[in-house]
């Protein structure tokens, strides 16, 4: 195992391993407590930049903003090796697996998340962000904080920690993480409610081939995918059949936004995929719905039924392929349908974490500020 790579678990803590730490961090350089960045509305503020060879450890960040959605607003970047584009594109809070803006304590294997108990759950307010994945680079590393809300960012907290070295394997890869969204996803023909249809009477209805499936990641070269997080705000009302009296009637509610099965393409893959699954909260390492609960591997940081929020029906589930990473040689694509056989009409984003051989095919824009929020946050919320 290289040096840049060696797990720092319970078993190999004594193996010694080459290379020094650092740290770049807003610590105040006079000695004082202004321990922060001020970031300015439409400023983008470079963290640290480093010329050599090193991999970061820990990432840490917290913020005081003046715009309570800030964790959709900011948008953090990462490249490595002097690339002009960049390898990390993501909404803050996304990157650290909590979507729709919302502040939640939880922690996985990658990522933790701290609040005090009167901001769980809440859009905004101050929360503790922290990312252990390895991030390593061979010759020198940037990375960035845009914000895009129209108010100030006040305070702007922050380290990267790093390990210094002296060298890469020529083998290594480098890490990776895209901020995709489908607001709202596309259902051919119109959605049921709307041709009044009835959700769970289409459950035989095929899907061959993935056309239509929401995408969390395309990248061509070769490498590990190695997790993502699915933000999921369900708004696309269903036929229910409900009984008044002896009148039985078919009446819009909002309901199951899953079932919608994982497919994952791997280099040629034409039909069927290398992967295929049999659900969302499957492939989420869930069953019989989403569930609230935060493991190493996969769960729920952010819960649709949050009984402080009975009007918010909106999630983000994770699922970390750290034990068992998806590998492919010329390419990936990672899709999950919208509702079964791609038959609902809800608003996805999604971040992907993985590895891969340079270069990258460069990543899209993210669509404005504006369109990333969410609908229940637009109401007022």
């Amino acid at each position: 195992m290289s040096d840049f790579a060696a797990s720092a678990s319970l078993s190999n803590l004594a193996d010694r391993r080459a290379g020094r730490t650092r740290r770049v961090s807003s610590w105040d350089t006079t000695g004082g407590n202004r321990d922060y960045l001020t970031i300015a509305a439409g400023q983008t503020a470079t963290l640290v930049e480093i010329e050599g060879c090193g991999v970061i450890r820990h990432i840490w960040i917290t913020v005081g903003h003046k715009d309570r959605l800030y964790l959709r607003k900011m948008v953090l970047r990462a490249y490595w090796d002097g690339e002009s584009v960049p390898s990390v594109q993501a909404p803050l809070g996304d990157f650290f697996c909590l979507g729709h803006g919302v502040a939640r304590s939880f922690q996985n294997a990658a990522f933790n998340a701290v609040t005090h108990e009167e901001n769980e759950g809440n859009v905004g307010g101050g929360v503790a962000l922290n990312c252990y994945f390895a991030m390593p680079f061979a010759e020198g590393m940037r990375v960035t904080i845009e914000n895009e809300s129209d108010q100030e960012c006040g305070s702007f907290y922050y380290y990267v920690d790093y390990d210094e070295l002296p060298s890469l394997p020529k083998d290594t890869l480098r890490f990776h993480a895209q901020y995709l969204q489908e607001h709202p996803t596309t259902v051919e023909g119109g959605t049921l409610a709307q041709r009044g249809e009835h959700y769970w009477e289409h459950m035989k209805d095929p899907n061959i081939g993935g056309e239509g499936n929401y995408v969390i990641l395309s990248a061509d070269g070769a490498g590990h995918f190695v997790g993502c997080n699915l933000s999921v705000e369900n708004i696309d009302p269903m036929l229910a059949k409900r009984r008044f009296g002896n009148i039985e009637m078919a009446v819009p509610e909002l309901t199951w936004w899953g079932e919608g099965d994982d497919m994952i393409f791997i280099d040629d893959d034409t039909w069927p995929p290398s992967l295929h699954g049999t659900g969302s909260e499957d492939y989420l390492t869930q069953a019989w719905g989403m569930h609230d609960k935060a493991y190493l591997y996969g769960g729920t940081s952010v819960n649709e039924f949050d009984k402080r929020h009975p009007d918010r029906r909106a999630c983000t589930s994770y699922r970390l392929h750290v034990l068992d990473p998806v590998l492919f040689e010329k390419r990936i694509r990672v899709t999950i349908e919208h509702g079964h056989a791609n038959l609902q009409q809800n608003n996805f984003s999604s971040v992907a974490y993985w590895y891969q051989t340079k270069p990258h095919t460069p990543f899209a824009p993210l669509p404005p500020a504006e369109e990333r929020i969410p609908l229940f946050a637009k109401d007022g919320e």
